[in-house]
């Protein structure tokens, strides 16, 4: 194979991984940062808001890239 082209593989698919962890990353923090909103606002409804973005993050880490797997 073309020296080029294998170097260019390698490039785009260190960027592919990159661009795509962007995503998840930016949907996790937003919902942690609800999820302490929510709890400030409502003390007495920890229990349930923790539930929910427990849940939530499961989801998430099933679908985020995971270098360290």
């Amino acid at each position: 194979m073309n020296p080029l082209i294998s170097a260019a593989s390698i490039i785009a698919a260190g960027l592919a991984v990159g661009l795509v962890s962007i995503g998840p990353g930016v949907g996790q923090g937003t919902a942690a940062g609800q999820t302490v909103e929510g709890i400030g606002r409502q003390p007495e409804a920890e229990g349930n808001i923790r539930g929910s973005i427990a849940t939530n993050e499961i989801f998430y880490f099933t679908t985020d890239i995971r270098p360290d797997t």
